[in-house]
This record gives C-alpha cells, sequence and structure tokens, in this order.
C-alpha cells in the first residue's frame, strides 16, 4: 500500500507542474509588459492631446465665424478690431482685421474689394494655438464718396 501512495503523489506533483508558468516564462511576459505599457500610456496620452485641441479647434472656429458675420452685418471690419470671447471655462482672443484683395482676373471690372480676416487664438495642453477665417465683402461706399480706391 505504500507502493500505491507514493505513485498518487508522482501523479499529483506532475498535475501541479504542469499547470503553472516557469519563472522564465512569467519573467518574460512582465519584460513583454515593461516595454508594452509605456508606449500604451504614451499613445493614451497623445491621443487625449489630439482630442483636446480638436475640440478646441472647433470652438475657436465657430467663434471666429461668429465674430466675422457680426462684423460684415454692422460694416465693422473697416478698422482692426479685438476682443475676447468667454465659452465656459474658456477664452478665446480674436482679431479681426481687413486689406485691400487684388487678385481679380484681368476680364472683371475692378471693384473695390476686402479681404477680412477673423483669426481666434486659444489655448489648449498648456500651448497657444490659432485659427483664422477668411471672406471677401466690397468695400462700404458712403455718400457722395467715389467708389473708385
Amino acid at each position: 500500500m505504500n507502493s500505491m501512495l507514493s505513485i498518487n503523489d508522482r501523479r499529483v506533483g506532475r498535475v501541479r507542474r504542469q499547470g503553472g508558468f516557469t519563472l522564465a516564462e512569467v519573467l518574460a511576459a512582465m519584460l513583454v509588459l515593461a516595454i508594452v505599457m509605456p508606449v500604451a500610456v504614451e499613445v493614451l496620452r497623445v491621443g487625449s492631446l489630439a482630442g483636446e485641441v480638436a475640440a478646441r479647434k472647433s470652438q475657436a472656429m465657430r467663434v471666429a465665424d461668429r465674430v466675422l458675420s457680426q462684423c460684415l452685418v454692422s460694416t465693422n471690419w473697416m478698422s482692426p478690431q479685438s476682443g475676447v470671447v468667454t465659452e465656459g471655462p474658456l477664452d478665446f482672443r480674436w482679431r479681426v482685421s481687413s486689406q485691400g484683395w487684388t487678385e481679380l482676373p484681368s476680364t472683371v471690372t475692378p471693384v473695390p474689394i476686402e479681404l477680412i480676416t477673423a483669426q481666434v487664438n486659444y489655448p489648449a495642453q498648456g500651448r497657444d494655438y490659432s485659427v483664422q477665417l477668411s471672406t471677401l465683402a466690397p468695400q462700404a461706399i458712403s455718400p457722395g464718396v467715389s467708389g473708385t480706391p
């Protein structure tokens, strides 16, 4: 009966060794994780940065569109203007400027046209970014003033 027990003990011992990992396998898995984890964390950080910058850029473009539209409607674009728009906790600094636009085809009768540009600066992840939105508009003509520059 003693011989019977020793055979059973050996079988149980073999089963236990076959079900586990060796030290070399555990160390290899830890090495792979030590290499992969920093890369995965960096990918998540860059993805988070890109997502925040894209969201802020979208907000800044809406601010630029709104400011440019207001300037066109009120014809306040003849002289440079600037200001700050606050949306929630964020401040967007804007500036509107205009300049003469002369890139007309030679077949078109020259009409005084202005290139109006709204530039919006915004912070994201500790850096400053900016967007620009431009459009063309005819120069405002006051009564009694000739339309030629």
